[in-house]
């Protein structure tokens, strides 16, 4: 493969993955006529259109969306060919991008990725910290860690990596002058905080049951949920991981402990048909183990 073709195609992966030629230009410390100058040689080369631009936004084609797919595939695997011609004693080097829910990610990702850059110096992380789905091809993302029930059907390949669940709780200022909790529809009489990107925002699944909660305050960040709870707003469904240390401290109350809510697991994600590179399985066995065994919120 002739070398033009592969800065092209590196130059061509860095604009889908920026979303800007712009960008790209400015990532890899090249200018931007020089991006469009290998774009261009791309789409001759291929005789077929992969970016749709016009002078505000930039689109992938659907010849586009497959090229990048394949694109991606080729330089890591090209990447890692170059690792084991040079050995073992070569360090992991090249770029890492993870899409991780906000709450998650702030607490529980961050620090781990803090220790991992400390033993892999020439690794670069680009963290997207997000509770909204993407695409993770069209994003260019290694890994999403997203938090489900249950996967949908899906393309993509999935490593679950831990368990958990939701809990009901409130601080104990709210509860001194709130009606009593003892069952499920003891929430009728509460401010219920919801959280907007659930399915069903004010359906909790408590048990083998399902309420109907009703509230003043909707939000899509359980961290700004938890917030609330801890000043006193009202009673929250919010994640375990998320407040067992306030629980631990008494600086919020489970409620309703005999109608646990169902487990969920924490899943890995990665695109469709492509091996991991040995970059982003370094870091997966790293957040395995900084999550232990049996994590501390279980």
């Amino acid at each position: 493969m002739a070398t033009d073709k592969l800065v092209a195609m590196n130059i061509f992966r860095r604009v889908a993955e920026l979303g800007s030629f712009t960008r790209a230009a400015d990532d890899l410390d090249i200018t931007a006529a020089t991006v469009s100058k290998h774009i261009a040689f791309l789409e001759r080369d291929l005789d077929t259109r992969l970016i749709n631009r016009t002078t505000r936004r930039m689109n992938l084609t659907d010849a586009g969306l497959v090229f990048l797919q394949r694109t991606q595939a080729l330089l890591d695997d090209l990447e890692e060919a170059e690792l084991e011609a040079r050995g073992l004693q070569a360090e992991p080097r090249g770029t890492i991008r993870l899409n991780v829910p906000m709450s998650f990610g702030l607490t529980h990702i961050t620090e781990a990725i803090d220790s991992f850059l400390r033993d892999y110096p020439e690794i670069d992380i680009d963290l997207q910290l997000s509770d909204r789905m993407v695409d993770l091809v069209e994003q260019g993302v290694d890994i999403a860690i997203r938090v489900r029930s249950s996967l949908a059907d899906s393309t993509l390949m999935a490593r679950p990596l831990r368990t958990s669940r939701n809990i009901v709780c409130a601080s104990p200022e709210y509860l001194k002058n709130a009606p009593e909790v003892h069952v499920p529809n003891d929430l009728a009489g509460h401010n219920c905080l919801t959280f907007s990107l659930h399915d069903r925002p004010r359906v909790w699944e408590l048990g083998d049951q399902e309420v109907i909660v009703n509230g003043n305050y909707r939000t899509d960040s359980s961290l700004a949920i938890r917030q609330s709870l801890l000043r006193g707003t009202g009673v929250g469904l919010v994640p375990r991981f998320l407040v067992q240390d306030d629980i631990e401290k008494g600086s919020l109350v489970p409620l309703l402990p005999e109608f646990p809510p169902k487990p969920y697991t924490v899943f890995a994600l990665f695109p469709p048909g492509r091996n991991q590179p040995t970059k982003v399985r370094l870091l997966l066995d790293h957040l395995d183990q900084h999550l232990g065994e049996k994590p501390y919120w279980e």
